[in-house]
């Protein structure tokens, strides 16, 4: 069973996460229409905002309630009110996101209570805008955490309750934050190629997949809308990507009763056999022809792949759910888990991970554990690890701002796996040391008894 080490350090001096309240703005991006709000101070949406512009290299709607020094000690309820007033009036947006800081949390504000009053006191200016409140301390989790909240916050406030007529044919997905655009958009693509009709949220997909829109638009232009929020319990089956997902799924079925069905991977030949398995079960048809293609692609791709994997020893720094998808994934092609490191412990899936230990800490622990290794899988801050180690560097997850088109690579099901196994292949090709004679044949380092050696006059 893995071990799971806890931190010991006093600070991060490489972080490796990023905060719950970017996760949770990061979620609110997947809804039409939206606009994320920081409670806080000014230099926590800039610095979020910042990375989430070098990510995606696109215009980011974000905005804070800008709390200063009399808000602080005084209270932030009127800098909360005049931000969502002033959104209303400038933006309107379909969706307000508030996503609280380690400001407000820590002072312990009731944010919940505040906005009760700002919505009861300010109705009728306030229509046709929902707003939504994600708990998201930066002290506390990390992206992932932050994501879930969200989610899980918008169904419990726009969802409609209750036990209602199902649509035939229409399915929830709702995706784990380590889901890119290219991800998200070939699961639609899978799903309706059974018949079916997928409600994805969040789905950033529509929202963050860098295309330009033929006008200025101050709010999110793509995503799940409001109304599909909203008709979430007419479904008649949803499906759950990734463990920390699980906590909005089980909000859904308790709110109308729709069951869910959770993947805690959609990587590798074995989890994209379970979720065609139920897409074809749910529908009532077979497995689409192109998918069959798809299949005996990665099979293919198995084959011809294996060969670079075997042996090899990955150090691998991510979220929870994601460093279980790719230490599956490694493992299952052969390759060794030298190191296992990741942000917080609270999830169940790190018992799950195929490695001797997970430690749960910073890049420093990952550049510390991962010496020796033959690849490290991290994101961007991973890079000056990989220069001292001389490692090569997978990049992975968020944020990715020295690489173009992060958010449209595909990770998962059959085309994903088949991408994954390219491109960590062609990277041991790319940095592979050819075997000297002496490697090869070791014979040739032994030193032989004197009793053997030939006598000098022999040659003679």
């Amino acid at each position: 069973m893995v071990r799971i080490l806890p931190q010991t350090k006093a600070a991060a001096v490489n972080p490796l996460k990023s905060s719950q309240p970017l996760g949770a703005a990061l979620a609110f991006l997947g809804v039409d229409g939206a606009m994320p709000l920081f409670h806080g101070s000014q230099g926590c949406t800039s610095f979020a905002l910042v990375l989430l512009v070098r990510h995606f290299k696109e215009a980011i709607p974000l905005q804070t309630t800008a709390m200063d020094e009399v808000a602080t000690i005084l209270g932030g309820a009127d800098h909360l009110e005049e931000a969502i007033l002033n959104l209303k009036a400038r933006t309107k947006p379909t969706l307000i996101g508030v996503c609280t800081t380690a400001l407000v949390e820590t002072r312990g504000e009731d944010c919940a209570g505040d906005i009760a009053n700002i919505r009861l006191k300010r109705a009728e200016e306030l229509a046709g805008t929902e707003v939504v409140l994600a708990n998201t301390p930066d002290f506390d989790g990390a992206i992932e955490e932050g994501w879930a909240k969200a989610v899980t916050a918008t169904i419990e406030g726009i969802t409609r309750p209750g036990e209602q007529a199902r649509k035939s044919k229409k399915i929830v997905i709702l995706p784990g934050w380590n889901l890119t655009v290219a991800d998200i958009e070939h699961v639609r693509e899978m799903v309706e190629s059974f018949g079916l009709k997928p409600v994805i949220l969040p789905d950033v997909s529509g929202s963050l997949d860098g295309t330009v829109p033929d006008r200025w638009v101050t709010t999110t232009y793509g995503g799940t809308s409001v109304e599909d929020i909203r008709e979430l319990g007419t479904a008649e089956q949803c499906i759950v990507i990734g463990e920390h997902m699980r906590r909005p799924a089980e909000v859904l079925h308790r709110l109308t009763g729709v069951p869910y069905v959770l993947f805690r991977s959609l990587t590798g030949l074995r989890d994209a056999d379970r979720f065609v398995s139920l897409l074809s079960t749910v529908s009532g048809a077979a497995a689409p022809s192109g998918v069959r293609r798809q299949r005996s692609q990665l099979q293919d791709a198995l084959l011809d792949g294996h060969f670079h994997f075997g042996g090899k020893k990955i150090a691998i720094a991510a979220e929870p759910d994601q460093l279980y998808q790719l230490a599956s994934f490694f493992i299952g092609m052969g390759s060794e888990i030298a190191a296992a490191v990741t942000t917080a412990a609270m999830s169940k899936i790190l018992e799950e991970v195929p490695a001797q230990s997970v430690q749960i800490g910073d890049l420093g622990d990952l550049e510390a554990l991962g010496d020796g290794a033959d690849l490290l899988v991290t994101h961007s801050h991973g890079r000056q690890a990989a220069q001292r180690l001389c490692i090569p560097l997978m990049r992975v997850g968020f944020p990715i701002f020295d690489r173009l088109g992060a958010q449209h690579k595909l990770t998962i099901l059959y085309q994903g796996t088949r991408d994954l196994i390219f491109e960590v292949a062609n990277i041991f090709e790319a940095n592979g040391r050819a075997p000297t004679p002496e490697a090869l044949d070791p014979l040739r380092k032994r030193e032989m008894p004197d009793e053997l050696r030939p006598s000098p006059l022999a040659r003679h």
